[in-house]
C-alpha cells in the first residue's frame, strides 16, 4: 500500500471539520481490493448502521452537520471517504476503480467491514448517490434502505450550463475557482468556514478521474423478486439545484420507483444540501414509516 498523498494542510483542515462532529468519533481504515478506506463513525454502537457517501470532491467530513442534527442519535453513522476522492483513503497501486461494478465491489468490502451480518441504510449525496444507487441495483439484499440526496445522473442528466460553469474548476482546480463555483451554485448561501477551508485544500489533492457510466437500472428495487419486502427508498431533491431541474427529476423518480418517498426541499441548493439542510436530512432518516402514496410536487 502506498503512503498517503494528502498534504499536512489538507489533514489539518480535515481534522478541524471532524472536530466539530458530535463525539466521540471513531476512525477505521478498512481493507478493500482497491485500497484502504477511511471511515469516520459516531453514534450509539448498537444503533442501526447508516453508511454515508459524500458528493464528488467532498469528503466524509461533510456529514458532521447531519450527525449533529440528529442522525447520530438514531443511527450509528459511518461516513466514508471514497477511494480516489479527496479524503484519507489510500488507493491500491495498480488497482484503479474504473467501472460501476468496481465501485460495487469496493463498497461490498466496506460494508463487510462495517455491518457484515445485517442490512444497512445506505445514503449518498450527488455523485455519492450515484454510487449508492448502482450498489443498490446490484446488491439489493444487502440493504434495508436507500437514501438518495439530490442524486446526479440517476434520474436526470446534468444541465449543460452547470457543466460549463464547473469545467474550469474541474480542469484546473484552485481555491478561488472552487469558492466562486460554490458561491454561484449555492446562490451565496452561508457555508461553514471550516468546511470551505477544507474545500480549498481539495484543489491540491491528487486528481483522479472519477468513475462514470450509465444511469443505474433500479428495476430490482421497484419490483423485488419473490414477493419479499423490497428496499425502502427515500429521495430528496434540492429545489434550487442548478445541476438539474429538481421537480422534473422528482417526477421521473416517482415513475421509476412508485413505492419510494420522493420529496423536493424548497430553498436548498445542490452542493450545500448536507450542510444547510442537515436537520431535514436527519428528520428523514429518523422517519421509519415509508411513504407509499405518490407525493405532489411543491
Amino acid at each position: 500500500m502506498s503512503s498517503p498523498s494528502y498534504s499536512s494542510s489538507f489533514r489539518a483542515a480535515y481534522d478541524e471539520v471532524l472536530g466539530g462532529w458530535p463525539g466521540p468519533v471513531e476512525t477505521a481504515d478498512l481493507p478493500t481490493p482497491y485500497g484502504t478506506t477511511r471511515v469516520n463513525s459516531c453514534g450509539p454502537a448498537d444503533a442501526p448502521p447508516l453508511v454515508l457517501l459524500p458528493g464528488g470532491g467532498a469528503t466524509s467530513a461533510v456529514w458532521g452537520a447531519c450527525a449533529a442534527a440528529g442522525a447520530a442519535r438514531t443511527h450509528r453513522v459511518h461516513a466514508v471517504d471514497p477511494v480516489g476522492e479527496p479524503g484519507l483513503s489510500v488507493p491500491e497501486p495498480g488497482r484503479p476503480l474504473r467501472t460501476a461494478e468496481d465501485l460495487t465491489g469496493w463498497l461490498d468490502a466496506v460494508l463487510d467491514g462495517l455491518a457484515p451480518h445485517g442490512p444497512v441504510t445506505l445514503g449518498g449525496h450527488s455523485y455519492g448517490a450515484w454510487i449508492a444507487a448502482h450498489h443498490a441495483a446490484r446488491r439489493p439484499a444487502r440493504l434495508g434502505r436507500l437514501v438518495l440526496l439530490d442524486p446526479t445522473q440517476v434520474f436526470a442528466g446534468l444541465r449543460p450550463g452547470y457543466v460549463l460553469r464547473a469545467l474550469p474548476m474541474l480542469l484546473r482546480p484552485t481555491p478561488r475557482r472552487i469558492r466562486s463555483f460554490l458561491a454561484w451554485e449555492t446562490r451565496g448561501a452561508a457555508l461553514d468556514p471550516a468546511w470551505l477551508r477544507l474545500q480549498d485544500e481539495t484543489a491540491r489533492f491528487p486528481a483522479v478521474r472519477p468513475v462514470t457510466g450509465p444511469r443505474p437500472d433500479l428495476g430490482a428495487l421497484a419490483e423485488p423478486p419473490g414477493g419479499r419486502p423490497g428496499v425502502r427508498v427515500d429521495v430528496l431533491f434540492a429545489g434550487r439545484a442548478r445541476c438539474h431541474d429538481a421537480v422534473r427529476a422528482a417526477r421521473t423518480a416517482r415513475e421509476a420507483l412508485p413505492g419510494a418517498r420522493v420529496d423536493v426541499l424548497p430553498g436548498a441548493s445542490h452542493h450545500a444540501l448536507p450542510l444547510t439542510a442537515a436537520a431535514d436530512i436527519a428528520n428523514l432518516l429518523a422517519d421509519q414509516t415509508p411513504a407509499r402514496q405518490p407525493r405532489i410536487d411543491p
